[in-house]
């Protein structure tokens, strides 16, 4: 046969098989599947979540008072006016720095409370654990306002029994404005560090004991362990703590409410969540209450977006 018969005979060769098609219809599939779960999630999240922000951030744009809540007035656009006028307003500015020091204070502490007891707990043994895990617990599912009037009668300066172990007498913890502010940060404190005790003691036990014996045998100190081995183990679960913590300090109303008895006096203790309160319902200003809510929504945003952004820079998962 000759070489070109042989080359006319010479069976056709197989297509390689169009493997890109395949993958798109099997990462529809796949793709697709996950989001059928969470549509009802989903869809409860956007009723509660979605729709009350859009209204708040269209009140924020309009003229909302009591004359057009009763009917009595006509509803007008004002576009950013409510912003200008929360913006030039020297109280908006002192109130959103104290706001922000409190929050920052609240969670430093809160951490720092929260990782050492984690820590004390995997020191101890099974009853003491499981006692401090049952008082932590309890003062967590205390509600804010009960918790904070058993803070009010502990430094209450006729009757209470903190003024009278340290010899203060007749000491207002509420009169001054920092000795207030501390009066609160011990309160969301104790109410705050039991999520942070328990998840962090959680990821903590699953760090693999050997790290842990190696890092012992190598010489380092509890805090060395703590500072090079165990939180870089565990910063995914600090981040989740971090970020949890922020938001509810930041918010925090009942406590300052409560213990402050709406502010404090002349408004020294202002947090901007009873700010915005003040202003919506004891001024009749809904306008300027949604706009400050909008602008602590979008702090909060920020700092959380700014705060995972530096984790991924520094090649953390989250």
């Amino acid at each position: 046969m000759s070489p070109a018969t042989a080359e006319r005979t010479k069976a056709p060769p197989t297509p390689a098989p169009n493997s890109p098609p395949r993958r798109a219809r099997s990462f529809g599939r796949t793709g697709l599947t996950p989001w059928l779960y969470l549509a009802p999630a989903l869809a409860v999240l956007a009723a509660l979540l979605v729709y009350p922000i859009y209204q708040l951030g269209l009140i924020s744009f309009l003229e909302y008072t009591q004359a057009q809540v009763s009917g009595g007035a006509a509803t007008s656009f004002q576009g950013f006016g409510n912003y200008a006028t929360l913006f030039s307003d020297g109280q908006f500015w002192s109130v959103l720095l104290a706001t922000l020091v409190f929050a920052a204070a609240c969670v430093l502490c809160t951490l720092a409370a929260g990782c050492a007891l984690a820590v004390l707990l995997t020191r101890v043994r099974a009853l003491p654990r499981l006692a401090l895990m049952l008082a932590a617990l309890g003062a967590w599912a205390t509600p804010a306002v009960t918790g904070s009037t058993v803070w009010m009668f502990l430094f209450d300066p006729d009757f209470g029994p903190v003024n009278r172990v340290l010899g203060l007498g007749d000491h207002s913890w509420t009169y001054g404005r920092y000795s207030a502010f501390l009066l609160v940060l011990l309160e969301v404190v104790w109410c705050s560090f039991p999520f942070v005790m328990i998840t962090v003691y959680a990821g903590i036990r699953a760090i693999p004991g050997e790290v842990l014996e190696a890092a012992a045998l190598d010489g380092a100190s509890q805090w060395r362990i703590w500072l090079s081995v165990m939180a870089p183990m565990l910063r995914p679960i600090l981040t989740v703590v971090t970020i949890q913590s922020v938001i509810w300090d930041f918010k925090v109303f009942t406590q300052i409410y409560v213990m402050t008895n709406g502010g404090g006096i002349a408004g020294q203790n202002l947090v901007l969540n009873v700010y915005a309160y003040q202003k919506a319902f004891a001024s009749s200003q809904y306008s300027l209450g949604s706009a400050i809510g909008v602008v602590m929504l979008v702090i909060l945003l920020v700092v959380t977006l700014v705060y995972v952004r530096l984790l991924r820079r520094r090649g953390e998962e989250l």
